[in-house]
């Protein structure tokens, strides 16, 4: 049996992608795109349709604003994503509001309305969000509305321990840039670490709040994302859930072998544990700010994805 099919057994299996054509092939159960995703399928000219969708559905009195035609964008991907995965997709607010609490909010409800006017249910949606305190806060006020969230952008403890105390439905820890900044370091400083399998500092990281998630009982559950190698999604497996790219995914489907679970909730729950403090903003920024890897990788995949962002609005201008 290939490592794919045997993944599937243990792991729920996300397609991290904007391609529809790539996702019908690999048959995932949940789909996840972010901006730089929805960026690279926009100028595929397959989906050039869902462009012009998007902006006869954003005319208003004759009038077409493109932070609408750019929102529409997204769920008409989401729409058409969903046709080919049996469970949710998962849709990001815009990174520049990733310091903004209500406008967050107002953007994750505006995002479900138009998927509602589509005719999907917010049950097969999850707003992905930015986990600064800001982006935390606001997916705690949509949950309480009934809207699933996904926390993105998750590289400390202190954001997962925070997004667990506010009660969202997943986080999407990245693997690959944490090891992205494990290896810039170690160029800067050789020190003979090749930071393969276990070793992987993302892999350790998810599988740290992996296990604090399970050993506190909370409800969040925990989706490794952002790979570079199938290594890190071998060493994962058995985690709730794993996002993986077509391209990952095609490797794992083409090789053969025995795929150990890694992770086992069943080993972790009812161990013994300490009382915990709430974080509170000060001590989830002073925390974070104490994980200089967090910190950078944070401000730098914000500042990627809104870069991505002004490129689609710039695209969708010159089509209007």
């Amino acid at each position: 049996m290939n490592l794919l099919a045997q993944l599937k057994k243990v792991t729920k299996v996300v397609a991290d992608s904007g391609d529809v054509d790539s996702i019908k092939a690999l048959n995932p159960v949940d789909a996840t795109t972010n901006p730089s995703l929805i960026l690279q399928a926009a100028k595929l000219p397959q989906y050039n349709h869902l462009i012009d969708d998007a902006i006869v559905k954003s005319r208003k009195n004759g009038q077409i604003d493109i932070d609408d035609v750019c929102d529409q964008l997204i769920v008409n991907f989401g729409c058409e994503i969903l046709k080919h995965v049996p469970g949710r997709i998962s849709s990001e607010v815009d990174a520049r509001l990733s310091f903004d609490t209500q406008a967050s909010i107002e953007k994750g409800r505006k995002l479900i309305a138009l998927y509602q006017a589509a005719g999907i249910s917010k049950d097969r949606v999850l707003i992905k969000l930015a986990s600064t305190w800001q982006g935390i806060k606001a997916a705690e006020q949509l949950e309480k509305e009934g809207i699933a969230c996904n926390l993105t952008l998750l590289f400390s403890m202190a954001q997962a321990v925070a997004c667990a105390e506010a009660n969202v439905t997943l986080i999407s820890p990245f693997v690959g840039r944490i090891l992205d900044w494990y290896k810039a370091k170690e160029a800067q400083a050789p020190t003979g670490k090749d930071f393969i399998g276990a070793d992987d500092p993302g892999v350790q990281s998810v599988t740290r709040i992996y296990e604090y998630y399970k050993t506190y009982d909370y409800s969040t559950v925990v989706m490794g994302a952002s790979f570079r190698n199938t290594s890190e999604i071998i060493e994962l497996a058995g985690c709730d859930l794993l996002t993986i790219s077509p391209a990952l995914l095609t490797q794992l489907q083409e090789t053969q072998g025995e795929l150990e679970t890694k992770l086992d909730a069943s080993k972790i729950k009812g161990q013994s544990r300490d009382a915990l403090t709430a974080l509170t903003e000060a001590s989830f920024a002073w925390q974070h700010n104490e994980d200089a890897m967090a910190v950078e990788k944070l401000s730098e995949g914000i500042r990627n994805f809104a870069k991505d962002q002004n490129i689609l609005e710039q695209m969708v201008a010159e089509l209007i």
